[in-house]
């Protein structure tokens, strides 16, 4: 069965990635997932006691004091898990969501999210996890991995949230950009949300062209808006999503090959970075 995949650990995210996910399984009429996963202890980490420093008399007495207090870890975050969960699923259940059903597992992050995708619409996920939500201007490691690797769309959302009344489609006409086209056109997600679309970096007949086709496809179905504007993409898309109320990004997921954004970065990680607002990006 279809559902909204919902993941959240003890970030400052997880009230938002709840009312995202709320205002999707109330538009799309479909149940939420949340999911919590507790990781797997690092092995490299876990050899770093520097036990064997030390005397052999005592040696037995610490690796013992080692596992109780590691097991006693374990015991914690299985018990806040639960409690993330519940707390999860009272805000989806107040938020008017269809139906929620909660899931701990535990594992590799990225991996059980890859898992659990395979039956969602839409995994939503907040920006940074709770090692590193107060790293300012960056993305966590793990949510980049996600996004790279699934072919679900990821809403990634910011610390705060409000509900979305508007979208910002960012244009190049790529082959993502148009899968995010059609999604706007067809999905009951974004029924009744004005659209502005963003083309930057580009001028000339070609793009004014392939900007004003895409308007016209998405006139059919909403209030559209565009704007075609030389300069850096991440600075013309972050100008219009601040000028925009209630907005949201809705862009293509990393558009240019592995090689290229080693060298010269990515318009989605910098968007993701940098955004205050929900961020949607679709394969």
């Amino acid at each position: 069965m279809q559902h909204i995949l919902a993941c959240i650990d003890a970030s400052a995210y997880a009230n938002s990635v709840c009312d995202l996910a709320a205002w999707a399984s109330r538009r799309l009429q479909l149940p939420v997932e949340l999911l919590h996963v507790v990781q797997r202890r690092d092995a490299v980490a876990a050899r770093h006691d520097l036990s064997g420093a030390i005397g052999l008399g005592v040696k037995t007495n610490l690796m013992e004091e080692l596992v109780r207090l590691d097991e006693s870890d374990a015991k914690l975050k299985v018990e806040r898990g639960r409690a993330l969960l519940a707390a999860g699923q009272q805000r989806l259940q107040e938020s008017g969501a269809a139906q929620v059903r909660t899931l701990h597992r535990h594992g590799g992050i990225v991996e059980t999210i890859l898992e659990r995708e395979a039956d969602a619409r839409v995994v939503v996920i907040g920006k940074r996890g709770a090692g590193h939500e107060f790293a300012s201007d960056h993305i966590g490691s793990k949510i980049e991995r996600v996004v790279r690797a699934s072919d679900r769309p990821i809403l990634i959302a910011s610390r705060t949230v409000e509900e979305p009344r508007a979208i910002v489609l960012a244009y190049d006409a790529s082959r993502a950009a148009n899968r995010a086209l059609e999604r706007l056109i067809d999905s009951p997600l974004f029924s009744g949300l004005p659209v502005h679309i963003v083309m930057a970096e580009s001028e000339g007949a070609a793009h004014r062209q392939a900007l004003e086709d895409a308007a016209a496809q998405l006139r059919v179905t909403h209030e559209v808006r565009y704007t075609l504007q030389q300069g850096k993409a991440e600075k013309v898309i972050a100008d219009i999503v601040a000028q925009t109320p209630g907005a949201m990004l809705m862009m293509g997921a990393y558009g240019h090959s592995p090689l290229r954004t080693l060298i010269v970065g990515s318009t989605t990680t910098t968007m993701i970075r940098t955004i205050h607002v929900p961020v949607l990006l679709v394969r």
